[in-house]
């Protein structure tokens, strides 16, 4: 069995790549940066480290990396004999891997075993949007070439800090992880991914992990950023974050009851899990790499405003999402592009324009009023007529 992975770096070599392995798939990673796919070829094999209580070292072996940006027409010819197809390289980057798995999908016999097909990113639907951005490459061949293939979405988690400069391609993770995955796509030929589990509804996992794992991740990373702290198990050290992170948490899992009928006491146990997570003083992460790419995680359906809107409509308090959002628009990192976009745009456009375009809310929503006020006191300090 093969997989072919879009993205060769942390996630696709620390979590992906090595569960795709502990499966039996070969394993060819994908990527455009040549001084990683040549670091991975000059390998036989490289370590998984997991770093905290029960962590182990895994040594993966079965793998090998194509460059496809100086070699497409490699790539194409491994996803066409591939039987699954996975990418971790952030949702925006989907269009681009889109061609490449078209490209497979026209060399692959039609008499094949459907290429199943996920995108493990953070961000709801991600394998729905990579399907329409690979219907959009093939263009007047969609319909022949997406029968061809499966596509399931999916929810992963694991965290995967940044690397030391002179590791290689070791890789330094957590213990914990999840990764479930949509049955209903592969009817019944379920892939080999040992460690995953396949549900019948998704969206619970999704936005249990997007609006618990992601809005604590960076809420403690824009908490942590404000008060001069480095490091997130460090800021969750602080009891006043601490208690901003617990309480913006407390605010998303009252959606996740309203919306999804989950249990209020297992998502308790479930906070109190990846606040533990957090605190693992073994895994060295930082908060600006957390905090990275703010005008995203501010968006419409991420992790602040996506639940604090939900909260919003059904009336259920959003103070502690709001004050996050406000934490996240302190956030000034001259080394991350989207930080020093977010400070000139919070300069030079009123608080109402700069809420519709950052936010998405539409004027009229319940919770535009509070975004707009926290933008408001963001410019004033900055001095912005």
């Amino acid at each position: 069995m093969k997989a072919v992975h879009f993205g060769a770096g942390n996630i696709g070599r620390g979590f992906v790549g090595l569960l795709l392995r502990q499966g039996g798939y070969e394993v060819v990673f994908s990527d455009v940066a040549d001084a990683l796919v040549d670091a991975i070829n000059a390998v036989d094999s490289y370590t998984v480290h997991e770093v905290g209580p029960g962590g182990i070292d895994h040594v993966v072996t079965g793998f090998r990396a194509v460059n496809s940006r100086t070699d497409p027409a490699a790539v194409a010819e491994e996803v066409a004999t591939a039987d699954v197809v996975t990418t971790a390289v952030g949702p925006t980057v989907l269009r681009f891997v889109a061609p490449s798995i078209v490209a497979g999908l026209a060399l692959r016999s039609p008499d094949a075993a459907p290429l199943q097909v996920m995108a493990c990113e953070n961000a709801i639907g991600a394998t729905d949007l990579l399907r329409s951005e690979v219907a959009a490459a093939a263009g007047a061949d969609a319909e022949t070439l997406l029968a061809r293939a499966v596509f399931a979405n999916t929810a992963v988690d694991r965290i995967v800090p940044a690397q030391p400069a002179d590791g290689g391609v070791e890789v330094t993770v957590e213990p914990y992880f999840e990764w479930a995955i949509e049955s209903g796509p592969f009817g019944g030929s379920l892939p080999s991914i040992p460690g995953a589990h396949f549900v019948d509804d998704l969206a619970p996992y999704i936005e249990r992990k997007l609006f618990t794992v992601n809005t604590g991740h960076a809420a403690t990373a824009y908490f942590g950023a404000r008060a001069g702290i480095e490091r997130i198990s460090d800021a969750l050290a602080d009891p006043a974050i601490a208690a901003n992170v617990s309480a913006a948490l407390e605010e998303t899992s009252a959606v996740l009851v309203a919306e999804h009928g989950l249990d209020a006491a297992d998502l308790a146990a479930y906070r109190a899990t990846i606040l533990d997570r957090f605190r693992n003083p073994a895994l060295v992460d930082t908060v600006q790499r957390v905090g990275r790419q703010p005008l995203r995680k501010i968006s419409r359906h991420e992790r602040f405003v996506g639940p604090a809107a939900m909260a919003a409509e059904r009336g259920l308090p959003t103070e502690a999402l709001v004050a996050a959002v406000s934490a996240a628009l302190e956030f000034d990192d001259p080394a991350d592009e989207q930080s020093v976009e977010l400070q000139e745009l919070l300069r030079s456009e009123e608080p109402a324009a700069f809420t519709a375009r950052t936010t998405g809310l539409d004027p009229e929503h319940p919770l535009f009023p509070a975004i707009r006020d926290a933008v408001a006191a963001r410019r004033q300090h900055l001095g912005a007529a």
